[in-house]
């Protein structure tokens, strides 16, 4: 369903102020519906609407459950369980709540509204002289070229018989707030810089166990120019470069921190060239090294397209501040890397990127030529784990402090997708924050 009919599809929920609660009214002694919660989760191509949590007035069991009990107009119910919270995490045998999950894949799941690019301040004549076509210089203002709709649903539920004489009466609940999933779990903070006088706003994860008396690395994310923009928490909802680090998967085996700075100007550009968000942004994490229990000797850096190359251009200029780097989807003045050639980095792009491919080559050719020990390999993007798992251990036996792995031609994309564009750029962090393996190799405190 095209965007614009999802829009209308939501104002008219919205209109639907008549619909009738299942609330009210209710027999004596009868479980009733007190509200309804849109659940978001953040994917690879940005966040979707995925679940409606239902809190009742008393437990349901699970055996009472069924998804031909609930619709929710132009989603496919694919789950239905009891909760503890409206946490679909929190699943139980009872609870007050109801999750019902909705398919991901529906084309309703999506919450991206795409625009074209509004970019200001950027001399389109002049750039395409120079043959770079990127989206624009270094210190340009930006406008993100994708915004996200709230999610809004109407539930319809049938009676659900909860044995002994209970019930739960049927009706419909239109939903009233929003949970996102791991987004809601970042700070929105603000650092004035009283170097650069730069005002940089951010989202900062703080691990729920932190301990004080404890030393927690940090990973910083640099998102793409296409999520530019104002809106502090675009690079959480724009994919899962920030939000893979914070998943409590992940926490659970790598606590740590995570810094994801929202920029509203082009921070990289095409020309190898940055804005003062270069040092604003090492200041930022400097500054909170002093604020909280964060081991200077692990602080991490990654970043998609404008963002790596960010992380580039940071590891050129201060080679002993990261631990290591994930570079995705991007690239630099292949003359300009040599201070960097002793420093562990992960590439990753796809050979259907036409900047990014012949830029890391150049870049990879470079750093061996000052002694760099690099470790190559190619990758499918539709691997499943145990496939990614393998070829990742074939190459991590190289033991290098430089991995250069470049996706297959024609492995980023979904079946029927478009090829066209910059598509096959931007479908390479799609995969690549999913991938694991990496997120372990980065962590390592012995390599």
């Amino acid at each position: 369903m095209p965007n614009l009919s999802r829009r209308t599809f939501i104002l008219g929920l919205t209109a639907t102020g008549a619909l009738a609660s299942m609330a009210a009214p209710s027999l004596a002694g009868d479980v009733s519906a007190l509200d309804a919660v849109a659940i978001t989760q953040v994917y690879g191509d940005g966040i979707r609407f995925v679940a409606v949590a239902v809190t009742y007035s008393g437990p349901v069991s699970q055996g009472v459950l069924s998804t031909g009990l609930f619709k929710v107009a132009g989603r496919t119910v694919m789950d239905v369980y009891p909760a503890t919270s409206a946490d679909p995490a929190d699943r139980a045998d009872a609870g007050s709540v109801v999750i019902v999950a909705l398919s991901p894949d529906d084309a309703d799941a999506s919450l991206a509204i795409k625009a074209e690019r509004q970019d200001e301040g950027r001399d389109k004549d002049s750039e395409k002289a120079k043959g770079k076509g990127g989206p624009g210089k270094a210190g340009d203002v930006s406008i993100s070229d994708t915004s996200w709709a709230k999610p809004v649903a109407a539930l319809d539920q049938a009676m659900i018989d909860l044995g002994g004489g209970e019930r739960i009466a049927a009706g419909s609940l239109e939903t009233t707030d929003v949970r996102n999933l791991i987004v809601d779990d970042f700070e929105q903070l603000e650092w004035h810089d009283p170097q650069t006088g730069d005002v940089l706003p951010y989202n900062l994860f703080i691990p729920k166990e932190y301990d004080p008396s404890k030393s927690y690395p940090l990973v910083n994310f640099m998102h793409d120019a296409g999520a530019t923009s104002n809106v502090v928490r675009n690079t959480l909802m724009q994919g899962l470069g920030a939000i893979c680090w914070a998943s409590p998967q992940d926490q659970a085996k790598r606590p740590c921190f995570v810094l994801a700075p929202q920029y509203s100007e082009i921070i990289a550009d095409d020309d190898s060239e940055t804005s003062s968000m270069l040092e604003t942004t090492i200041n930022l994490i400097k500054a909170l090294a002093d604020q909280f229990s964060i081991d200077r000797k692990r602080i991490y850096t990654t970043g998609q397209s404008g963002g790596g190359m960010m992380s580039i251009a940071m590891n050129i200029k201060y080679p002993d501040f990261f631990a290591a780097s994930f570079l995705v989807a991007c690239q630099w003045d292949a003359s300009l890397v040599a201070p960097m050639a002793g420093n562990r980095l992960f590439i990753l792009v796809s050979q259907d990127d036409s900047k990014a491919f012949p830029g890391q080559n150049a870049i990879t050719k470079a750093l061996e030529l000052e002694g760099a020990q690099i470790a190559r390999a190619e990758w499918n993007g539709h691997w499943n784990s145990e496939q990614v798992r393998s070829a990742f251990n074939k190459l991590d036996a190289e033991l290098a402090r430089i991995n250069y792995v470049t996706f297959t031609k024609g492995s980023v994309f979904e079946e029927g997708e478009s090829r066209e564009g910059a598509s096959g750029h931007r479908n390479t962090w799609r995969v690549a924050y999913s991938i694991e393996p990496i997120r372990e190799w980065i962590f390592r405190k012995d390599a």
